[in-house]
């Protein structure tokens, strides 16, 4: 692969870390967290999705999305809810929280992040909890990314990903970001936010290569095409370059496969064709252009491959659902709403 296709997704969908929570719990305890949705306006205004993950520093617990079988979580294994499904974390399996309340995800911050939840207060509305027993430690956090215009890899996401802590492996620094986490949690140092948020972040791709790594053989999806040395090949190019004058029997040579034989290994794993998808890229390149920088409309077109600006109007406007102008202005009102 000419390019880290992986780094440029994650780049283009703005992928970045938010709230951190050091939650400490006694046996039995029972916490429930509401659909991302509900809760994304006070997470982080202006992300389009919201994928909240937990992390086992100490003992374990189970996870699951509400009403579906849970998982065993053991020391340094990781959890993520990638589509944003209302969750449960506990420390036995099928137990449920009273009642589940947003607005707690709207409460005043502390004046330093993270939240320090202890899952024996009795005060808690959003958990039960007796204690008592056997003592669990996560840290939880959110990462906030783009979900459109396009976004391959959440597509291609699970509604439950876990890593156990073995498939992480000897070689992975997630131990010791769970050990700086609660570094950061206790003592609160000056520039502790930020670190917790790029940990977060580092944290995500971490898992992300763990479980391409464990993809079984015959699975689909934009990960699994990033196995495939042709399909990903073509998908560096189309990254790198999303600019240049692609045609199918350009990528296919490229390639070194016919054209009905590249058209199919990537539908096979893609989902769409080449073609398709490029405009699909293109149109997420020049969204994040579009909100994130000053360049003017024709300097877009031009750096997704449009020859014109009314061209690139058009196709921006059919495959997004209202003009270029319109969505960099709405950019810039969740920015303001942010500030």
């Amino acid at each position: 692969m000419s390019r880290d296709t992986l780094s440029d997704v994650l780049r283009a969908v703005r992928l970045r870390g938010a709230l951190f929570y050091y939650v400490d719990g006694s046996a039995p305890w029972v916490a429930e967290a509401p659909p991302a949705r509900d809760i994304l306006p006070a997470i982080m205004p202006g992300a389009g999705h919201l994928i909240e993950f937990h992390a086992v520093v100490e003992g374990s617990c189970w996870g699951s999305i509400v009403g579906e079988p849970p998982v065993r979580l053991r020391e340094r294994d990781v959890i993520l809810f990638p589509q944003g499904d209302s969750h449960v974390m506990s420390s036995a399996p099928g137990m449920r929280a009273p009642r589940v309340d947003k607005d707690f995800y709207f409460a005043p911050r502390p004046p330093q992040l993270p939240y320090s939840l202890s899952l024996h207060d009795p005060d808690a509305t959003t958990a039960r909890l007796d204690g008592g027993g056997e003592r669990t430690t996560l840290v939880c956090g959110f990462l906030g990314l783009d979900a459109r215009p396009f976004n391959p890899l959440l597509a291609a996401l699970p509604r439950v990903l876990h890593v156990p802590g073995e498939a992480l492996g000897a070689d992975s620094w997630v131990a010791s970001f769970l050990r700086a986490a609660v570094v950061e949690s206790n003592q609160r140092r000056p520039g502790g936010e930020a670190v917790l948020e790029r940990m977060s972040e580092m944290l995500f791709v971490e898992v992300l290569r763990r479980h391409l790594d464990t993809l079984p053989d015959g699975e689909t999806g934009w990960l699994a095409g990033m196995r495939d040395p042709s399909v990903s090949r073509v998908l560096a190019l189309l990254h790198e370059k999303p600019d240049a004058p692609w045609t199918l029997e350009r990528l296919a040579d490229v390639a070194a496969l016919s054209r009905s034989t590249l058209h199919e290994r990537f539908v096979h794993f893609i989902g769409r064709p080449p073609m398709q998808y490029l405009a699909q890229w293109r149109m997420q390149v020049a969204a994040r252009l579009l909100r994130d920088t000053k360049a003017k409309l024709v300097e877009v077109a031009l750096g997704v491959g449009y020859e014109s600006e009314a061209a690139f109007s058009r196709a921006f406007k059919r495959a997004v659902g209202v003009a270029p102008g319109a969505w960099r202005e709405g950019g810039h009102a969740a920015a303001a709403r942010r500030a």
